[in-house]
């Protein structure tokens, strides 16, 4: 079966698809509480290509797409199905939003931290916590093909009161980087940007590209697309249209890097997403992949070794393996650091110097992204080796340190550091430190 055209599901079509009909009725309810919290949304193609249902519940594209019972705690479970039971709407809602908040609904200071100014005023559709790297939430693009179970951008598909990044035009974006010539990547993100049609995406590309922005050398894109819809380069009717913009960035003299999440190689097994792949690297565009290392879904040294071999072979570039972040169904995902480590130290071990481009396990925290280095022993003492690769002050960058080693922990909140130290070297009197390129006390003091 190939779909000829996107087809969304919903929790309604639990009841009205005849292979969602089918599944039995415990999942069928589970997926209809957790769907109160957390949102949920797949579509024909997932369904239909991707999900091997001789599998389910144990598939991990049905686990990445279906919400799970274990993704609430277990009281919260509960209070949301008595409280669906009462038929009450406006309970359910309050319900719902003590628990939604109770979640972390934006971790790592996305909210606090990362919102730049421009003039006074601040700019909900962009976020700037790394010097060089600007993230931009396109308005139209604040939805996606389908949800992961995992996403902790969550807050922006179920309408938390003031949680949304979005931005209506890119004339805002053009000024800052004006003001922040450091600034030498922009991330479009979101949401997926590729479910805007061709001609709203050219509208916030098109003015970077016409902008006297000489710091401004690569253009991202943040994309589940080759996963839960390769036809948005195939056959949708603005397909073309798409790839001869990505031609266009890529002509303009600037890098355009296609910020793919794949994972799991189920995610690469039809015709459809090989043949997506090929024809953006047509273009010009370089492909990068990323993805969480996830309990249920891809905690294995071999479903790691070959999702890289596969990507590399189809001239992907695998480029990062996170850790779940602290927000959302977080402990259902959840993997130990020690354990995390060593899968990917299992699967790193296992693919060619291609291969080998991939950095992680990595934690995006408040203070950068937290390299798991390994375990050691250090002056008689056993340790957890880490390493920031990017951090919000750049002079922590690259630094290693040592916490005490902790089998359980799967956070950096959940460590010690090692060797009877207070406190961690970033955990400093300068709370809130400012990247470099910005001036002031604080982050985000714009430049005069």
């Amino acid at each position: 079966m190939q779909p000829d055209r996107y087809q969304p599901y919903t929790l309604r079509h639990l009841e009205t698809v005849p292979r969602l009909k089918a599944l039995p009725e415990p999942i069928r309810h589970a997926v209809r509480v957790v769907a109160q919290v957390l949102p949920f949304k797949t579509n024909r193609y997932v369904v239909e290509e991707l999900i091997d249902w001789d599998r389910v519940p144990d598939d991990p594209v049905f686990l990445l797409t279906f919400p799970q019972r274990g993704m609430l705690a277990p009281a919260d479970f509960a209070r949301v199905e008595a409280a669906m039971k009462r038929g009450d709407p406006a309970h359910l809602r309050a319900v719902v939003e003590r628990i939604r908040w109770s979640l972390n609904p934006h971790p790592a200071g996305q909210v606090r931290h990362n919102v730049p100014r421009l003039d006074g005023e601040r700019l909900p559709g962009m976020q700037h916590k790394y010097a060089e790297t600007v993230l931009f939430f396109p308005g139209q693009g604040q939805t996606c093909h389908a949800y992961c179970t995992f996403c902790f951008r969550w807050p922006q598909f179920v309408g938390m009161e003031g949680l949304k990044f979005a931005a209506r035009e890119a004339d805002s974006l053009v000024a800052y980087l004006g003001r922040h010539p450091r600034v030498s990547d922009v991330l479009i993100t979101g949401g997926d940007p590729l479910v805007m049609k061709a001609d709203v995406l050219a509208a916030y590309l098109e003015p970077l590209l016409c902008a006297d922005l000489p710091g401004l050398t690569t253009l991202r894109i943040g994309t589940k697309a080759l996963t839960f819809w390769p036809y948005r380069f195939l056959t949708d009717p603005d397909a073309d249209d798409l790839l001869r913009l990505f031609e266009r960035v890529v002509a303009s003299g600037r890098q355009l890097a296609v910020m793919a999440h794949f994972n799991h190689p189920a995610e690469l097994d039809t015709p459809a997403a090989a043949r997506a792949v090929a024809r953006i690297r047509a273009t010009g565009a370089q492909i990068r992949t990323q993805a969480p290392l996830l309990a249920h879904i891809n905690d294995d040294a071999a479903a790691w070794g070959e999702l890289w071999r596969r990507q590399t072979a189809l001239g992907m570039v695998p480029y990062y393996m996170f850790l779940p972040r602290d927000t959302g169904a977080r402990d259902y995902f959840a993997v130990p650091l020690v354990r995390a480590w060593r899968i990917f130290r299992d699967a790193f071990a296992g693919v060619s110097g291609l291969a080998r481009t991939v950095r992680g396990p990595s934690m995006s925290t408040d203070h950068g992204k937290v390299q798991v280095l390994g375990e050691a022993r250090v002056a008689g003492e056993r340790v957890l080796a880490l390493n920031l690769l990017q951090a919000r002050d750049p002079a922590w960058t690259g630094r290693p340190f040592f916490a005490r080693y902790d089998p359980a922990a799967v956070w950096l909140d959940d460590l010690e550091p090692a060797f009877g130290e207070d406190r961690f070297f970033f955990e400093s009197d300068a709370e809130d430190p400012a990247p470099a390129g910005r001036a002031g006390p604080g982050p985000f003091v714009e430049l005069a």
